[in-house]
């Protein structure tokens, strides 16, 4: 009698942990592995590849010339209005693709010799979604990771899985899971965090 019982007591104890493990992995094609540790080197690469859109304000400086240096946001379409030469394609395109584009144009007539910098005075938001008391979009400051996000959101609800959450990079395909407490992973300007329920 004994051994009946305890095999039934296996038996239990193996589909309570066959079910943990259904229950716990993320749903296929909604999230890819866990995104790795980003050191803050890689932090500061990730910012100077940053690739320009809405939302963003840049200060463009044009040295020696006080009438074309100001400061100028990228439209809903990816455009910066720019005096003399007019509409420059900058969404999607990095600081450097900008500067070299509006430097060139400039140089077609309007300025001899131009010398152009191009840098950003405020990143676009990034977006916290889910079992966040907060939920919405912030703005952005260099150096977040996600665990300062979801502070700045209120912190977790009490039905939130506060061990994993998923980031989706803007200029990522899909959502990557994040284990929290075991590494710190970077906030990128317009990255999107989706904070799920635990499941027991």
């Amino acid at each position: 009698m004994d051994d009946k019982h305890e095999k039934v007591r296996r038996t239990h104890r193996a589909w309570a942990l066959a079910l943990t493990v259904f229950l716990s992995a993320p749903l296929g094609g909604c999230a890819g592995a866990g995104a790795p540790p980003i050191s803050s080197a890689e932090v500061a690469a990730g910012l100077e590849s940053y690739r320009l859109g809405a939302g963003d304000r840049v200060r463009v400086t044009v040295f020696n010339e006080p009438s074309l240096t100001g400061e100028y946001n990228i439209t809903p379409g990816g455009a910066l209005a720019f005096p003399l030469i007019g509409v420059v394609g900058a969404g999607g395109r990095t600081i450097d693709a900008v500067q070299k584009e509006l430097t060139g144009k400039l140089a077609e007539g309007y300025v001899n010799d131009p010398r152009v910098s191009v840098e950003v005075l405020t990143y676009r938001p990034f977006y916290i979604l889910g079992e966040v008391n907060r939920p919405g979009e912030y703005s952005y400051a260099s150096g977040m990771t996600v665990e300062q996000a979801i502070a700045r959101a209120g912190g977790f609800t009490y039905r939130a899985n506060e061990k994993t959450v998923f980031l989706r990079r803007q200029t990522g395909a899909g959502e990557s899971a994040v284990a929290l407490r075991s590494a710190q992973v970077a906030v990128l300007p317009g990255d999107t965090i989706r904070v799920g329920e635990r499941y027991f």
